[in-house]
Parts: C-alpha cells; structure tokens; sequence
C-alpha cells in the first residue's frame, strides 16, 4: 500500500497531523493500536499553564516565548514562540471544524473547573462545560448539583465544599429511571458512557429535565456530570431548553464522554477527507535505507508492506506503550530512534507522586525540525510529535495537549513544504 504520508498512532497528534495533510490533498493513514490518552480528556485542551520552575502563566503565547531562554530542549522553544501562537490558533480551527466546539485564547488562561470542583488553568474548553475567568469567581451565587443514583465517577459532595469556599450555596439532587435500573444491576457497568446512552433516548432527557426543573428551583445555575449526548450532538442543547436555567457540565472519572466524543469527532473528520485509519493494528518493523524510511509493516498486514515518501511518529509515551522502560534506557520500539533519559535510574522519580519527576520529560530525541535522530544522525523522512516528544513535563506544565496539537500541525506544514520543493 503507498500512501503520501503514514502516521503511526491515532491519538490527537496524529489525527490532528492527519487531518492537516488531508486538507491539503494529501493520501494519509493511521495506524492505532486502540484507545488513546484523548479518551480520559477533561472537556480542556491545555497550552501552558506555568514554567519549569513553577511560575503560574497568564498568558501562554508570552509564556512560551520565555520558554525559549529557560527550556530551549521544550518542543514549543524548538518550534518558536510566533510559530506556537500561529498553530494555536490553527488548532482551534481544526477542532471546531471537526465537530469540537471549543473557545478561548492563547494571549488569556481561563479557568476550568474539574471533576472535583477546582478551578484549574487551561487555554481551550468545549461548549458547555464551566469555566471562568478567574479562580476566585463562580458565575452564580446558588446552584444545584444533579448526579444520576448509583454513580460514583462525580463527586458533589466535594465539589460543593470547593464552591461554598468561593461563598456559592449549592444544594443537591438525583435522577434515576427505568432504563438507569437495568444498568445499575452490575455497578461496574454504571459508567458515564453507558449512562449517556440512555439519555439518548428523548423519554429519559424528559425525565431529566422534569427532575432538574424540579430540584433546581430558586437556583441560579445547575450542575451536572458530563453523562448525556454520547451518540446525540444536540442532547445537550435540547436539555437546556426542557430546563431553562443556565446549565453547565463538569467532566467525570475517564474514561470521559468530552474524550470519546472528541475522538470520533476526528476520526469521522480525518476519514471524509479521505484518510485511511486502521484502528486495532501495530507496527511490527521498518525498512530503512540511507538514514530514510522505505515503509513499515503491521501486524495485520502481515506481508504488505506501508510505503510513503514521509512518517510520523505519533505513538504516545510510556501510556501508549510508545515508549518503553528497560532496568537502564528508555526505548522507541518501532524505529529504535534516539532517546532523552537520565542514566541513573534512581533520578527518574522522586518518592512523593505530585512531585516533578525526571521521567516525564524523557522521549525521543529529534533536531529542531523534529525530525528523529539514530545513532546520531537525522532520519530524512520521519518526524516525531505529541507526547513521545523529550523536553517537557506535559503534566506540571500544564501543556499537553498543546504539544500534541501544535507540533502535529508544524510537522504537517514541513512535510507538505518539503513535497513543495
């Protein structure tokens, strides 16, 4: 098979690296192994939320541009600080024009409130989930907190403690129906996914917006867990007309229903542009010739080989099994490229979880076109993006989506400009 580009991992960096190639006429696949880490997302795509040394960010674009003194190694230094603010923008317009209504600024943080009711920083948030624009703000005074019986992936409880320190009232209410029953009869089974398909159905979105009327009067606002519209695009909007007040959503324990819908929403956009994505298959080798990429092939196609002129490497980090921990060195298991690590092992970690731990930064190492280095030198044809990436603390920093995002989008615009030339 001969496509103009192979990407290998179909997560957000490569969908989003997909989906630029192919809106430039570009012949694209992608092959994923499964789910990936876009599946636990919070409804929140993060740009920068501090730097290295703990410093809170504002403003990501200026942000980024101190990055290039203070972490030069980051992928957004690497990629410059005009370029970043370029492809942020770039990026919003991908994901809206995929399906994923998102709004907010890469000159402004706002604030999302997560599952537990505190308010943290982040640079693109879907419609309808609550946000501010600062921490110390709520948009209501009273507000009632809705959870489905049984479910134990939201928490109100915690989440009003976290309001009324902000001087919010809440007060607290449940829904249940016949359809819920069927499926609280095996609690492992009581998960946001399932729970949202049964509010696909319109009887059960009537059942719930009769009981959020009900338990919600005299509130200002009313909460609820991200458990409708899985499989419907207008639940929501037709919830909050049945309720009439303003209603907001907070993302739940993943995996989450903004994530899956996130990832169909890119997969349907990257495949009616014409992309071919092979979901459930994983790379088992590559030819190379002359520090170039000839093809790779999979497990489910055995023989045949995926020829290209270009590849990516978008097979995540040590979640997606893109990286790989031995006793001594970190590995990239399909092309055996060039690896950041520590050699002690005993400085990848610290002995307190929430700590910076060396080991998230470690990843593939790449020139400053991010293209992969082997023994040394620069593999012509093959670039790296998204979380394999070395040089940054996705979680800390508050940026990983943005890496994925922004360096899928700079390596889409070097392959198409090499094909130019």
């Amino acid at each position: 098979m001969k496509f103009d580009t192979v990407i290998i991992g179909g997560g957000l960096a490569g969908l989003s690296c997909g989906i630029r190639l192919a809106e430039a006429g570009r012949r694209c696949a992608i092959v994923s192994q499964g789910q990936s880490a876009i599946h636990f997302s919070s409804g929140s795509f993060d740009l920068l939320g501090q730097l290295p040394d703990g410093t809170p960010v504002e403003d990501p674009a200026e942000g980024i541009a101190a990055l290039e003194k203070c972490a030069p190694e980051h992928p957004y230094a690497r990629i410059g600080a005009q370029a970043c603010e370029r492809y942020a923008e770039a990026a919003r317009k991908l994901l809206c024009e995929a399906g994923i209504p998102v709004s907010g600024s890469p000159r402004r943080n706002h604030y999302r409130i997560t599952p537990l009711g505190m308010a943290k920083p982040t640079w693109l948030t879907i419609d309808g989930y609550l946000t501010t624009p600062s921490p110390e703000v709520l948009p209501f005074r009273s507000v009632c907190i809705v959870n489905v019986e049984g479910f134990l992936d939201f928490y109100p409880e915690f989440i009003a403690e976290a309001f009324r320190r902000h001087g919010v009232s809440c007060r607290f209410a449940s829904v249940n129906s016949p359809d819920l029953e069927n499926i609280r009869r095996n609690p492992s089974e009581m998960r946001s996914a399932n729970i949202a398909r049964v509010f696909d159905h319109e009887q059960n979105l009537d059942r719930l917006a009769a009981r959020i009327r009900e338990a919600a009067r005299e509130c200002e606002a009313v909460i609820l867990p991200a458990i409708i519209g899985i499989n419907r695009s207008d639940a929501f909007e037709v919830l909050k007309a049945k309720v009439d007040l303003p209603l907001y959503l907070l993302p739940t324990l993943p995996p989450s229903i903004p994530g899956i819908k996130a990832q169909q929403a890119l997969q349907h956009r990257f495949r009616a542009l014409g992309g071919e994505y092979f979901l459930g298959d994983s790379v088992l080798s590559a030819e190379v010739e002359k520090n170039r990429v000839k093809s790779i092939r999979t497990v489910n196609h055995g023989d045949i080989p995926f020829e290209a002129e270009a590849f990516v490497l978008a097979s995540g980090s040590f979640f997606s099994r893109g990286l790989i921990a031995t006793p001594d060195r970190i590995v990239e298991p399909v092309f055996g490229a060039d690896t950041d690590f520590v050699p002690n092992r005993t400085e990848w970690y610290t002995e307190h979880f929430f700590d910076r731990h060396n080991y998230e930064a470690f990843g593939i190492r790449t020139d400053r076109s991010l293209k992969l280095l082997k023994e040394g030198s620069v593999m012509e044809n093959l670039y790296g993006i998204g979380a394999g990436l070395s040089g940054f603390h996705p979680v800390q920093e508050g940026c990983g989506a943005g890496v994925s995002l922004i360096s899928a989008l700079f390596v889409a615009d070097r392959i198409l400009n090499s094909l130019k030339s």
